[in-house]
């Protein structure tokens, strides 16, 4: 069988051909709009909500066609594990980064662990059935303002009553704040008390959902805090620890309405003129190695962009 690792996206059939999923499937699975750098992402559908939004169905007497919302999403791993070991270790990071944040700052993801054969022996495969979130993208390398805020606030609101058909009461730039201001809360407590960083640094890993929270949505790349003086860089050779600090740096300046110091642990790393140098450096080298090919990671929930 094709190492589906390798492949730029994967079709329901690849993944039907796996074999850890019923066959014919309970559930519909479909590509999902954004792929991953590390994982495969598809969406789990009813097929019942898949056969409205092919047919249709009458209200009021008009037919419309409900686009069908995934009930969840499948994530499967493109990376290679030496053995088990290093795979437990990946779903430990995921679960100590669950346990800090809580469902009210990530999108929880129930990891398992299949065994697949490709081109050789058995591999070990890490997937996960994660929750899906509603909501649009929040990027912190954009402009953090509360104007644009209030925009996409706008925007998720009329999204939600266009899905759903009814109104929605609008959410409060203040709220987000404050929901903001949880979210870095818990993850510097995650920095301090586990030495680990999700991913802040993608676009489309950060959303606003439709209460107002700020919810990671990409949780497989985890960091763990390095050695003094050492850049560490992921799978992809992306400084991903230094720039997420940097990401949530710039979440909770805009939160807090002034900038926090960076005598304070995560961000002595900014403090450092050396070190930032270093960093942009291996930021520009890995942007130079994805130029022309999707530099994005992470799943973004409803289909919105901001002006």
């Amino acid at each position: 069988m094709e190492d589906i690792r390798t492949k730029p996206y994967l079709d329901p059939e690849d993944v039907l051909s796996l074999g850890f999923i019923r066959n014919p499937p309970v559930y519909v699975f479909r590509r999902y709009p954004r792929a991953g750098l590390r994982s495969h992402i598809l969406a789990v559908l009813d097929p019942v909500a898949v056969r409205r939004e092919r047919e249709g169905l009458v209200q009021d007497g008009v037919r419309v066609f409900p686009k069908a919302k995934p009930l969840k999403i499948l994530r499967i791993f493109r990376i290679r594990f030496p053995g088990l070991r290093e795979a437990e270790e990946e779903i430990s990071g995921v679960r100590q980064v669950i346990r800090f944040l809580g469902p009210e700052c990530l999108a929880l993801s129930e990891e398992f662990l299949v065994s697949c054969s490709f081109e050789g022996p058995p591999e070990i495969l890490l997937c996960g059935l994660q929750e899906y979130v509603e909501g649009a993208v929040f990027d912190p390398w954009a402009e953090l303002s509360d104007q644009r805020l209030q925009t996409l606030l706008g925007l998720i609101a009329r999204e939600t009553e266009r899905m759903d058909g009814v109104p929605v009461e609008g959410i409060q730039v203040e709220a987000v704040k404050e929901k903001a201001r949880i979210f870095v809360a818990r993850t510097r407590r995650l920095v301090a008390e586990a030495a680990l960083f999700p991913d802040l640094s993608g676009v489309g890993n950060l959303l606003v959902d439709r209460s107002g929270a700020i919810r990671l949505v990409d949780i497989n790349n985890i960091s763990r805090r390095p050695p003094e003086g050492v850049v560490p860089l992921d799978d992809q050779g992306y400084p991903v620890w230094d720039k997420s600090i940097e990401a949530l740096f710039r979440v909770e300046k805009w939160a807090a309405g002034r900038a926090p110091s960076m005598e304070a642990d995560p961000y002595l790393y900014l403090g450092d003129p050396d070190r930032r140098r270093r960093v942009h450096e291996l930021e520009r080298r890995f942007a130079e190695r994805r130029a022309g090919s999707l530099s994005t990671y992470g799943h973004a929930g409803l289909p919105i962009t901001v002006p």
